[in-house]
Parts: structure tokens; C-alpha cells; sequence
């Protein structure tokens, strides 16, 4: 399987299964419209025949020709190797948790999937209990995995931070006892970041997402304060404080453009102008009746947009500066291994998220979905048949993806969306799969201007 496109004055084709990708000139692009395995020994005469409008014939077989051994090298339509792990799939031990330590939060965000921070659950913030509970819990499912994960999530959790502190205390003596080591994420809205908890999370957290929308009319649209008020200037004077302080540790700001900023590159330009590089801005899920959602309609101004940010991403980049975006963020040497390529984020599987009162679910965008509640950290039960579900989940029980060029990079889609807006985890969500299709042609654009300036 082949995948080819035009982009940035480039003609780009990707072999899907082998991962590479070719630059290639305008008689190639044309001819692989014209040809598949298996190949004749000689070039069709049809094909010369519909070509030489454009091409002189001698060019035109000379081109079949080197297709042809490049597929016989394996480079071009080359097979599919990895069916036979995904046929070997089986449940893992889990590596991440999502540790919901508040189900409250000092924002009303419009969009929010997590109903303004409660879940539809109630609000409540984890007692110290319940979070050593859920480490413990870590340790047990984590079998002989000895580094770990665990994102401290809400709601805001910085609501909850002396649990925070306290959960990390515990983890750091439980650690010794087990020989692991586990990498501390926090998600924060940066409301309440003091110079205290600063100190803190710099101290412990390995990576840290500071969620803000971009540019302040676009951000206190949408992220209001519990008064209605908007929380742009709070936020933005926190987070160009916070980020120097975190020298070379990660983080990453993570923004959600909505129908309304259908021009979200200038809201990533935006936060790179504030003195962020690594910056992520997604697109929002929702039901299409919701007047922010994004539909069918906004894909081609969508796809432009995208087009547009990647190359105001080259030119800052040919000035010599850095800037990171998450989403065309591609590795075309290694790439993640067979399984992550199958499976993605091991949702219900490798990881899973737990709840302020201890219940445990695939994830965070399944917690209060009470058919995929896991067991509960507290009473010690624990679903199997649900992980194991989940486990054999990948891109070859669904059919949409077994046929797409994208699968080995997005790797099924995100099993949570694809339940709640197509149904199953099985089924594709169409906008998403589009919006990722589009993003994975500008970052494989990116990448081979990178690559040929470094060959220059």
C-alpha cells in the first residue's frame, strides 16, 4: 500500500508498511496512478499510451521500470508485517495511570468533555487513602515493568495538591521496595500555580501540560472562570513564569480549537510569540449540535489551516529557531515498535485512569461511563474480560482503519472517541480520522524538508 500527495510544491509518496518516504518527480507521480503489483516485465502498453501525452515514451518506461525494482526491493508496496503481531496480541501489564485527584474545577470551559470538571459524577477531590490505594494498585498490575507513568489529572488538581504531594511521597518509598521508577506528569489549568507548588512540580514531575486555548479572545471565549470572567491574563502570566523555571524538563502547552478559531495557526503563533516552543493544539470533540463542534463542513478550511501552520513551522525553523507541534511531531527512522503502531496509547490495557472515589476505567474520557468501570481500587476487584477486550483492540479489528494509509501512525484512532461518537471503539470517527490523515501529510512534508536540508 502506497499513499501519495502534493504539498508545499513537493510530490511525496509513502510506502506504508516499510514506513518510507520518497520524494518523487512528476512522471513517477503520474505513473503510480497507473500501476500496482503485480508487474509485467515490460511496461503496458496502455500505460505508455495514456502517459505520452505528457511524457516522451522512452522517460515513460524507464520510470515503469524503476518502480518495478523498487518493488522488488521492498521498498515500494512493500508487505504488511505487521499482522502477524497484531494476531499475537494479548493483555499487558499496565505501565500508566491517570490519577483523577479532582473532580472539581475553578474553570467552567464550555467545551469541556469532563462536565466542567465533575464527570457527571458529583464533585470531590481524592483523599490520601484512595490515592496510596491506587499506587499500590500500580505496583501489583505493573508485573516486571520497572519504569512506570502517572499523570495527576482532573478537573484541576492542583485543587487537591496536598494529596498530590502526599501521593508522591508514598510512590517515591514505594518505589525502592519494587524496583521501579515512576515518571510524574501533571495537567493544569495554571489558575493556581504559586511559586510554591512551582518549586514542586519542577522537582518531581517529568513532564508537565499547561492547558490555555492561545490568543485571549479566543481563550476566555470558551475558558470562563467560575463567575463567568475570563482566565486568559492569570493563566499566561503563570505559564511564562513557570516555563523558564523548568530548564531542560518537559512540558508542553495544550490548547482546544473549537468552530469558533477555525484559524488556530495563529493561535499556536500566538503562544510561540509568548515565548513557548512546544506547543499542542487539538481539536475539539463533540457532538455536532453543540454550536462550538466541528463538522464535516470546517474539514477543507481545517486542512488549509494546517497547510498554512506547517509552513509558518518551516520558515521559523529555516530562521533557525525552535518550535515543537505536537501533532507533526513524526520519526521516520524508528517510530514507536510494532505494538504501539498497532495498539496506540494501550487504553484499557496498558494504562487506565482512577476516579477521586477509587473506580478504575480504561481511561480518562471513559471515566462515569459505568459499562467500562474496571473494579475499584479500594475493594480490590478488577474486570479481566474488559483489559482483555481492550488489549485485542487494534487496527485490525477495525475495519476502516485495515484499509488505511494512516494506520501505523494513528494507530485505530482514540478508542474513547470512537465509542462515543461512532459507537464502538471498533469504528473509525470520521472527522478525527480526517483531521489526522491531514496532519500526518504536513508533518511527513516537514520531515523530508528537514531531511533535504540537511543533505544540502
Amino acid at each position: 500500500m502506497i499513499h501519495k500527495f502534493k504539498l508545499s510544491g513537493m510530490n511525496i509518496v509513502l510506502d506504508v508498511n516499510s514506513g518510507g518516504v520518497h520524494i518523487i518527480d512528476d512522471l513517477t507521480y503520474d505513473m503510480l496512478d497507473n500501476v500496482e503489483p503485480p508487474f509485467d516485465e515490460n511496461c503496458p502498453e496502455a500505460v505508455i499510451k495514456k502517459l505520452s501525452k505528457l511524457y516522451p515514451a522512452e522517460e515513460i518506461v524507464e520510470c515503469y521500470n524503476e518502480i518495478k525494482e523498487l518493488y522488488e526491493d521492498q521498498i515500494l508496496f512493500s508487505e504488511d508485517d505487521y499482522e502477524k503481531y497484531a494476531l499475537t496480541s494479548v493483555a499487558s501489564p499496565i505501565k500508566s495511570m491517570c490519577l483523577h485527584v479532582s473532580h472539581d474545577c475553578n474553570l467552567r470551559c464550555e467545551y469541556c468533555f469532563a462536565s466542567t470538571g465533575d464527570f457527571g459524577g458529583g464533585r470531590m477531590l481524592m483523599d490520601i487513602e484512595t490515592g496510596k490505594k491506587a499506587i499500590d494498585f500500580l505496583m501489583k498490575m505493573s508485573a516486571n515493568r520497572q519504569t512506570l507513568e502517572l499523570d495527576f489529572f482532573g478537573g484541576e488538581p492542583l485543587m487537591n495538591f496536598d494529596v498530590v504531594k502526599q501521593i508522591v511521597a508514598y510512590a517515591r518509598e514505594e518505589e525502592k521496595k519494587y524496583d521501579k521508577h515512576i515518571r510524574f506528569t501533571i495537567t493544569t489549568n495554571g489558575m493556581l500555580l504559586t511559586e510554591d507548588k512551582m518549586d514542586f512540580i519542577n522537582e518531581e514531575m517529568s513532564n508537565v501540560v499547561l492547558s490555555i486555548d492561545g490568543r485571549k479572545e479566543i481563550n476566555d471565549r470558551m475558558r470562563k472562570r467560575v463567575d463567568g470572567t475570563g482566565s486568559y491574563d492569570r493563566i499566561i502570566e503563570n505559564f511564562k513564569k513557570f516555563v523558564p523555571m523548568r530548564g531542560d524538563k518537559d512540558y508542553y502547552v495544550r490548547g482546544t480549537y473549537t468552530k469558533y478559531n477555525l484559524d488556530f495557526s495563529n493561535d499556536v503563533m500566538h503562544l510561540f510569540d509568548e515565548g513557548f516552543e512546544q506547543i499542542s493544539v487539538e481539536p475539539v470533540m463533540a457532538e455536532s449540535s453543540k454550536p462550538y463542534a466541528i463538522t464535516d463542513g470546517d474539514l477543507p478550511k481545517i486542512f488549509k489551516e494546517y497547510e498554512i501552520l506547517a509552513e509558518k513551522i518551516s520558515k521559523i525553523r529555516a530562521e533557525g529557531k525552535f518550535i515543537n507541534f505536537f501533532h507533526f511531531m513524526l520519526d521516520l527512522d524508528q517510530g514507536p515498535c510494532a505494538i504501539k503502531r498497532l495498539k496506540g496509547c494501550g487504553c484499557g490495557n496498558e494504562y487506565v485512569a482512577v476516579s477521586p472515589d477509587g473506580d478504575i476505567y480504561p481511561c480518562h474520557q471513559f471515566v462515569g461511563i459505568e459499562k467500562f468501570k474496571m473494579g475499584n481500587v479500594n475493594d480490590g476487584s478488577f474486570n479481566y474480560d474488559i483489559k482483555d477486550d481492550f488489549a485485542r483492540a487494534h487496527v485490525y479489528t477495525k475495519p476502516d482503519c485495515v484499509k488505511c494509509w494512516a494506520k501505523f501512525y494513528c494507530s485505530g484512532g482514540c478508542n474513547a472517541n470512537n465509542y462515543l461518537y461512532a459507537g464502538d471503539i471498533h469504528n473509525s470517527y470520521k472527522i478525527s480520522c480526517e483531521i489526522q490523515k491531514k496532519r500526518l501529510e504536513c508533518a511527513i512534508m516537514l520531515k523530508a524538508v528537514q531531511l533535504m536540508d540537511t543533505a544540502e
